[in-house]
């Protein structure tokens, strides 16, 4: 991994300077017609993380608890034995294609969004097309921008099903947690390392495993499903080094990663205020990264902090699969209702945000 030294000094472009163009969309025809999640069966809390670093806890003079009282993450899953990223975005995809009533033929398009992988090539769509049993006619790759694949792969279908390329498409995430988590351990009670170097992964031990998958359709054809409005994106790419990942460990300047996020949050919702009125939504679903993220989050847009479900407690941040489980989540409480005007969004390491209007 390459440190700059150095950091580009321009500025967040602003909502005044930036273009409009494709960063802001509305679409005509497209909605979500089933969100499934399949939870992994291990449960690994933040004290069993702790216990195994306790040596270095002690040596930085950091305190027991450390992950719960910053972050907010109380425990996560990890796959069992017989369980794997791939077999569980499989499963969820499964689900969710019974949920909607559609059938593997009817599927166009499958966009996997999974940060993990465990190779380069070929895509893991295809591992996952297989096992969907998908037909030779449908589409298949992969979208990888860190934890906003999702919804960016939704934007991509809703167009794709407005334009009327394909009439069904599938967008699953698998994420596993645990090489990562056990490499960061690994490495942390090597020896050497300082408290800013133990902080700099300490992002890495928030992580968790999971899957969720959801089938997009023609909203004209699916009355009761939930219409896609919009959304917008943009990008603040000068901060491409603050947050470096691969299966050896998850590097993260964590304070100029928030200064730089929330920057940018800000820029994108001020944009999208001449297209959306997103001041009083019924939800407002975030990627699950933290306490810290959260209330920043919603400190920067100004939205009612009990309109904003966690899931980061129970599951840690499961990278792009974050949105679609808390979604899920919501749905599955009753939360969330037929009518109900629910916000999407989140920051990608990267830096990039990405926000999306559903009417339930």
């Amino acid at each position: 991994m390459t440190i700059m030294t150095e950091r580009p000094q321009q500025d967040t472009p602003s909502a005044e300077t930036e273009r409009p163009g494709n960063a802001t969309v509305r679409f005509r025809n497209a909605a979500v017609l089933a969100v499934e999640t399949t939870v992994a069966d291990r449960v690994t809390t933040s004290a069993d993380i702790e216990e195994k670093l306790r040596g270095v806890l002690r040596r930085l003079r950091l305190p027991m608890g450390l992950l719960e009282r910053v972050a907010g993450v109380r425990e996560r899953r990890n796959w069992g034995e017989n369980q794997s990223f791939q077999d569980a975005a499989i499963d969820a995809g499964r689900r969710a294609m019974a949920a909607a009533g559609i059938e593997p033929e009817d599927v166009g398009l499958l966009i996997n969004t999974s940060v993990t992988r465990p190779h380069l090539e070929p895509s893991v769509a295809v591992r996952l097309h297989h096992g969907l049993g998908l037909p030779t006619s449908a589409i298949n790759f992969d979208i990888a921008n860190a934890c906003l694949g999702f919804v960016n792969a939704m934007s991509v279908a809703a167009g794709m099903i407005d334009s009327g390329q394909i009439k069904y498409a599938l967008v699953v995430d698998g994420e596993d947690a645990d090489q990562v988590q056990l490499n960061t351990i690994d490495r942390l009670n090597q020896g050497g390392r300082n408290r800013k170097d133990f902080m700099s992964e300490f992002a890495s031990l928030t992580l968790g495993s999971g899957a969720a998958a959801a089938v997009l359709g023609p909203a004209d054809l699916h009355p009761n499903g939930h219409r896609i409005v919009g959304g917008v994106t943009r990008a603040a790419t000068q901060w491409y080094d603050l947050c470096v990942g691969s299966v050896d460990g998850m590097f993260t300047d964590a304070k100029m990663l928030l200064k730089g996020g929330m920057e940018l949050v800000v820029a994108a919702w001020d944009e999208a205020r001449a297209h959306f009125d997103w001041t009083d939504m019924d939800r407002y679903v975030l990627h699950q990264v933290s306490d810290v993220h959260t209330n920043a989050f919603v400190a920067a847009i100004g939205v009612p902090r009990d309109k904003v479900p966690t899931t980061y407690e129970r599951f840690g941040n499961v990278g792009p699969a974050s949105i679609p489980i808390t979604l899920a989540d919501e749905v599955a409480r009753g939360s969330i209702r037929p009518g109900d005007r629910v916000f999407l969004g989140g920051v990608g390491s990267g830096i990039n945000t990405a926000m999306m209007e559903l009417h339930w």
